[in-house]
Order: C-alpha cells, then sequence, then structure tokens
C-alpha cells in the first residue's frame, strides 16, 4: 500500500515553521504520513534546522518580497518537488509560500492532490494601504481557484473570504496555543524580577513583537512618557531593524530607567507571568501568537481595535481596544489597570478562560476534521 505523503510549504523555518507547525508534523506522521517541507532555513547557524516529524526537508530560497529574482527560481525547484512526488496534501502557508506552491501545485490537483492554504492574515484588511489591496487583493481572489481548502483564522479574513472561488473555506481559530504551558508555569514573581532589573513592588507593561513599524512599540513608549509615574516600567521582548530608533526615543522622553528593550528571549512565560499588563498596539495583524500567550498567562490587555485582536480581546471584559495611534487612550488606559488591582485581576481571569477555545488541541481537531473531509 502506497504511503500517504504530505508537504508543507512556508518562507521560513525558525521564524514560522518551527513556531507554529511542529504539532501538525507530529499529528501528520502519528496518521501514517510520510512529511514534507519545503522553506528557507533562516537560522543563522545552518546546522541548528532541525524539524521534528519532518522526514524530508529542502531549502528553497524563498523570498518575502515577489518581486524578487530568488522566488522565480524557487519555484521551478518546488514546481520539480511536486511533480515528481504524489502528494496526497499540500499544505502551503505564509504570502510567498502560498502564492508559489498554488501556482507549482496546478497540474497535480487533476491527480486528486488537494492543496490547503492557510490566510495568517490578508495583506488587504480594512484599514489596508489601497496599494495593499490593488496587488494583494486580486493576487489571492485568481489563485483561490487552484485552492481545493482555503483556511482563515480571524473572522474579518472568513468573511471577505466568501467572494473567492475556493472549494471549501473555513474559519479556524488560529494555529492553536499551548494552554498549559503558559497558565501552569510556576516562577518566583521576587527572584524573576531581580533577574531582569525591574523593582519588585513595580507595574511592568509588556510587549512582545519584533521590532518594527506595525508593531507600533513607539506609541506606547509615548504612553508612558505621558503618564509621568516613574513606578510603571515597559518591557519589549523582540528584535528588529527599529531598535536604534526606539532606543533614541526612550532618551529624548528620559525614559532610559522605565523602558528596557530586551531583544530576543527564551523566557516569554516566565516574563509574561511576572508582568502585569500586556500592550499589544499593532497596525495588522492576523491572530497574534504573543497575544493569545499574555491571555494563557491572566494578563489584562490593552490593544489595537485591529482584526484578529478584536477576535480575542473583549473590550471591557478582557482589556481595552483603541485606535492604534491614539496615544492618550493607551496612557489613560494603562492607567486605570494600574491604579486599580482587582480589575486587572477580573480581566486576566477572563482572558485566561477565553483563551481556552484556542487551544491547540481544538484547533488540532477541527483541521483533523477538515482533512477527513476534503
Amino acid at each position: 500500500m502506497k504511503k500517504k505523503k504530505v508537504l508543507l510549504v512556508a518562507t521560513v523555518v525558525k521564524a514560522h515553521i518551527m513556531v507554529f507547525h511542529i504539532p501538525f508534523l507530529k499529528w501528520f506522521k502519528e496518521n501514517g504520513y510520510e512529511t514534507y517541507v519545503c522553506a528557507k532555513n533562516d537560522y543563522e547557524n545552518k546546522e541548528e534546522c532541525v524539524i521534528p516529524y519532518c522526514d524530508i526537508y529542502y531549502d528553497l530560497p524563498f523570498e518575502r518580497s515577489p518581486i524578487k529574482k530568488n522566488n522565480f527560481n524557487t519555484y521551478k525547484q518546488l514546481k520539480q518537488i511536486i511533480d515528481s512526488n504524489e502528494f496526497d496534501i499540500i499544505h502551503c502557508h505564509t504570502p510567498m509560500g502560498g502564492v508559489l506552491a498554488r501556482i507549482a501545485a496546478r497540474n497535480t490537483r487533476r491527480d486528486n492532490t488537494k492543496v490547503f492554504y492557510t490566510a495568517h492574515g490578508f495583506h488587504f484588511y480594512k484599514g489596508a494601504p489601497i496599494t495593499n489591496w490593488l496587488l494583494y487583493y486580486p493576487v489571492e481572489r485568481w489563485l483561490a481557484r487552484y485552492t481545493d481548502v482555503l483556511i482563515t483564522i480571524n473572522k474579518e479574513d472568513y468573511s471577505r473570504a466568501q467572494k473567492f472561488k475556493a472549494k471549501h473555506i473555513e474559519y479556524v481559530p488560529g494555529v492553536g496555543i499551548d494552554t498549559h504551558k503558559f497558565s501552569e508555569i510556576l516562577v518566583n514573581k521576587t527572584k524573576k524580577r531581580n533577574e531582569i532589573g525591574i523593582p519588585k513592588d513595580s507595574i511592568i507593561v509588556l510587549s512582545v513583537g519584533e521590532l518594527n513599524k506595525n508593531k507600533n512599540h513607539e506609541t506606547i513608549i509615548r504612553a508612558i512618557a505621558k503618564l509621568g509615574n516613574p513606578n510603571i516600567y515597559y518591557v519589549i521582548c523582540g528584535e528588529g531593524l527599529l531598535k536604534n530608533h526606539l532606543k533614541k526615543l526612550v532618551k529624548e522622553l528620559g525614559l532610559e530607567e522605565q523602558v528596557r528593550l530586551f531583544g530576543y528571549r527564551t523566557d516569554i512565560a516566565e516574563i509574561s507571568q511576572v508582568s502585569d499588563i500586556f500592550a499589544f498596539p499593532s497596525f495588522r495583524e492576523g491572530l497574534s501568537l504573543s497575544l493569545m500567550e499574555a491571555m494563557c498567562s491572566g494578563l489584562p490587555v490593552v490593544c489595537s481595535r485591529i482584526r484578529g485582536n478584536s477576535d480575542l480581546i473583549q473590550d471591557g471584559s478582557g482589556g481595552y481596544l483603541l485606535e492604534p495611534d491614539n496615544i492618550e487612550g493607551f496612557s489613560n488606559a494603562i492607567k486605570k489597570l494600574e491604579q486599580n488591582t482587582s480589575q486587572r485581576e477580573v480581566m486576566g481571569e477572563y482572558n485566561n478562560r477565553l483563551i481556552l477555545a484556542f487551544d491547540i488541541n481544538n484547533v488540532i481537531n477541527d483541521m483533523e476534521k477538515i482533512y477527513s473531509e476534503v
């Protein structure tokens, strides 16, 4: 009997496959599939690229930009891989992974290969630049006809995708999160705060995300400055191109003591447990894993009123939703929570209960049904 084969395609390994898809590779292995992965090795030390539950890995030179020449070479290699294997399922992720895989797989669909595409957040969304609509919307609409199952992870994208011609359009609540990892961890608060250099009786506002324009950390930095409260510390975990810009802004505002750029961290769960408020002012999200992790940790949230965030945070119950550039609004929300310990606890408990619906086991069950039906 021929062994079933599945191919997962994404732009990069470290920042995508390893973060989101290991539980699904595990599920495929446990259900008798031979597992293949096509993605770019984005590890600094290339030898660190070891993908659990993956039988065969192809390092392809994906680029995020659609105009990069490497993507043409990637398409040719990807098409050869697809044409030379009889995959039962091809599941693609990320914008360029989704574009190149669906074009490359057009012919194999005639041989009963099923093509799945998970949209982790369309680039066209309410409030998106007109250029995003002109560039990305027509491409996604055209590629939908080569898609057996289009999976969306937030309600706005699901509603918009109804106009597309994919055979099936499904909503799944994100990529799943191990709720126990964050909710059940035990941390000595005093010891951990000493370790990261934050006074034990202060209020920690935490953000987790890349230091880029979209994550919009600047709004929270300015909101903290507006408060003028030296007992509030803002901790940012993440790396990115705006690091020097944010450092300069912190210095200009005289917040060197209060704002800490921690860089990339492997102890986010522990830092979350000793924090008081989670701030997430992004301009664009699909369905943020960082935000879900904060909810698992029982943190109240102040975040932007955008797609994805609105799926997770109930305004007034789990935190406050604000326009991304509303510095005064974020400042006032942080002040309310800083002054009211019981409100922080009630909102944190609300988020902790709500996030259970997004647990990885629920998402895997949903995906198992979709795979089986198709």
